[in-house]
């Protein structure tokens, strides 16, 4: 039976692809599951509307400082022994979270869960780019982005059931502690998925030189504009992003008075575009590349949004652009470390992208924040459809700056690089590895 590209992948490109799916898709239940209850969290915790938002922007602070930081052990210890612990990570401090009683408490549980997240989905990212051939890359790295969509249906599917079965009380505590299962998954990554092999050599090369990455080199002369563009473009993608993530159900069940089971059934109407989004944009930039299409798809979010949230529509006109703001959302968060990861030679790859994709989130943190802060002098939806809006002009804006690489030979791209990390002479270095990937 021919599945298209998938038919084409080699075994240890499936496995690797499998484990990067399921490791995103579990750890996007679990980060998911507070955005779901915390309309619950606000009526019984206690939480206000700024706290909230502060508690979304904790997550993605603690996203960027575990992202870049996953990056930097990644480059040293290999992607995929960092990402086993990473995984580890959001399962543990969602499992804890749930004994949280206080603003204070989940406001620290949730930065330690995204610190985790951070570095789990930068890792996979690279950890994909490097392992599967250039000419089918862009799709398989795409399309690993709809396993956060695959873990937000299921935190959406067992939202309604533990609701209905237990009291608001006690069903908000057990729903973090069905978190844990992430952690199973491990055992499973541990066993079938090897090493890169590009990282292996690399490793080899610069043992044998004794040099050591420099986090410093990504914003060296050679890769400063490229560090800058990167960190732009992820800022302005995922800001918009976030914004949705974080306020979309609170937004449906108090603006506009959806009781929990119709909040659940738009959520996975927005959440069947975020699956069908990553694929689409997969095809497109390998086909076209990767900066046209984020120009495209940041720019029909932007219209997206703006009819979203500004125009007088009915419910049946919000369910049909629940799909593509989903589509659009997850197509664009799909692009980015595959993008900076073939801007990158292997040594700072990790690093590199990153850097880029989870400090562009720590940064974006501000934005959902923001919503929190004008909903009090503003309706709600006017605050979301500013501050996306915005975010997804800084995104366009960067786009047009972006270097496209699409498709490069990674093997090719640490050859032409001219250094390894402290100065080494990376000519001399880079020759013992192969030509072909």
């Amino acid at each position: 039976m021919n599945l298209g590209w998938y038919s084409a992948l080699l075994p240890t490109e499936r496995r690797t692809f499998w484990a990067c799916f399921g490791g995103l898709g579990l750890d996007s239940m679990d980060t998911t599951i507070f955005a779901l209850v915390m309309p619950t969290l606000i009526a019984l915790v206690g939480i206000t509307n700024p706290q909230a938002g502060l508690i979304g922007s904790a997550y993605l602070v603690g996203s960027a400082v575990g992202g870049w930081g996953g990056g930097i052990v990644a480059d040293r210890i290999g992607r995929v022994r960092t990402l086993q612990i990473m995984i580890l990570f959001v399962a543990a401090f969602t499992f804890l979270s749930a004994f949280s009683s206080n603003f204070g408490e989940l406001f620290v549980a949730r930065f330690l869960q995204g610190f985790g997240y951070g570095g789990e989905s930068a890792i996979g990212g690279v950890l994909i780019s490097e392992v599967i051939r250039p000419q089918l890359r862009g799709r398989v790295a795409a399309t690993v982005q709809s396993g956060y969509a695959a873990g937000y249906a299921a935190s959406v599917v067992i939202y309604p059931i533990l609701f209905a079965l237990l009291p608001q009380t006690l069903a908000w505590r057990v729903f973090l502690i069905v978190g844990f299962l992430p952690a199973l998954f491990v055992f499973l990554i541990r066993r079938l998925v090897p090493e890169s092999q590009i990282f292996v050599e690399t490793n080899k090369v610069m043992e044998k030189e004794r040099v050591a990455p420099s986090i410093a080199t990504i914003f060296h002369k050679q890769y400063l504009r490229t560090t800058l563009t990167c960190l732009m473009l992820s800022c302005g993608v995922l800001g918009g992003a976030y914004v949705m993530i974080t306020w979309l159900p609170t937004y449906l069940r108090l603006a506009m008075g959806m009781p929990v089971t119709q909040t659940a059934g738009f959520l996975i109407v927005n959440i069947l575009g975020s699956l069908t989004g990553p694929i689409v944009y997969g095809l497109l930039s390998d086909k076209i590349g990767r900066r046209r299409s984020f120009v495209v798809f940041l720019l029909c979010q932007t219209v997206n949004a703006a009819i979203y949230m500004f125009a007088p529509i009915g419910t049946s006109v919000i369910l049909i652009l629940s799909f593509f703001l989903g589509a659009f959302q997850g197509g664009l968060a799909s692009g980015l470390v595959p993008t900076c990861s073939e801007l990158y030679p292997t040594e700072l790859r990790a690093n590199g992208a990153s850097f880029c994709s989870g400090v562009g989130r720590g940064l974006a943190a501000v934005v959902p924040g923001m919503v929190g802060i004008l909903s009090v002098d503003m309706t709600l939806p006017i605050a979301m459809g500013t501050c996306a809006i915005v975010s997804y002009i800084v995104g366009i804006t960067a786009a047009l700056m972006l270097r496209d690489n699409t498709g490069v030979d990674l093997h090719e791209l640490d050859r032409e690089s001219g250094i390894l990390a402290r100065g080494s002479d990376a000519k001399s270095a880079m020759s013992a590895l192969p030509s072909k990937a």
